[in-house]
């Protein structure tokens, strides 16, 4: 059975593909500068199927439900969609983003840098998050004083954080134990400032923490921090197998 192609009010979608509101959509059109396969048209309310073709300003518009763009984050931003008072990781998009309602899957704290994934996906990222799933993440730290096997074998445990909650069972690899050692963590949940926290715990003060995956997504090398790019095709199937 052929599959049934979705269908949608024209001034809809070009204000979903953020052409304009619906009152500047409705003004486009009177004006003649929308085309649907080929033809101007002339009612704001037009029944479209979304493979249709349409263009403003002779311009393709192609329809797009869900965005997914891997963010370096740098610190100083928090991860929200929205603050009073602090720059958050939406204000270092492009405005031409800001129509998709993105989100953050998750949250870095302002301190801490990396790999942020934003997506309107609601589902997806309730995927992500949801502790069932154990989605790992994997961060690079770097703490005061040394580390040692010991350290290890605890994070390997069940570290008991201050407010009491015994962590997951999570994976520390020292690369270089000094006064200022340097490591790897990997962990399956995310509570707040938890690899802080675990540090703290063994008696360890986290003094730098970027996050360099999430799940089977890795931190492309080549976006500075502030930088973004939406994800590949490949590291789609890569997310889309992982769920």
């Amino acid at each position: 059975m052929k599959a049934q192609v979705e269908k949608m009010r024209i001034d809809k979608y070009l204000a979903n593909m953020g052409v304009g509101s619906r009152s500047e959509i409705k003004r486009y059109i009177k004006n003649k500068r929308v085309m649907v396969n080929g033809v101007y048209i002339t009612d704001n309310g037009l029944i479209i199927n979304l493979d249709d073709d349409i263009r403003f300003d002779e311009e393709k518009i192609s329809y797009r439900k869900f965005v997914y763009i891997m963010m370096n984050k740098p610190q100083g931003v928090i991860s929200a969609t929205e603050d009073k008072y602090q720059n958050t990781v939406l204000d270092l998009l492009d405005p031409s983003y800001l129509h998709f309602d993105l989100f953050p899957a998750g949250r870095l704290d302002k301190d801490t840098e990396g790999f942020l994934l934003l997506t309107n996906d609601g589902k997806l990222a309730h995927n992500m998050l949801s502790p069932k799933k154990h989605v790992e993440k994997k961060y690079y730290v770097e703490v005061i004083g040394h580390l040692v096997n010991e350290d290890k074998d605890a994070f390997s445990g069940n570290i008991i954080i201050d407010d009491g909650y015994e962590c997951m069972p999570a994976k520390l690899e020292i690369l270089d134990s000094n006064d200022i050692s340097k490591a790897y963590v990997t962990i399956k949940e995310g509570k707040f400032h938890q690899i802080k926290r675990m540090f703290e715990a063994i008696g360890k003060e986290v003094t730098y923490l970027k996050r360099l995956t999430m799940g089977p997504l890795k931190l492309d090398e080549n976006l500075e921090l502030g930088e973004y790019r939406e994800l590949t095709e490949q590291e789609m199937q890569m997310l889309n197998d992982y769920m």
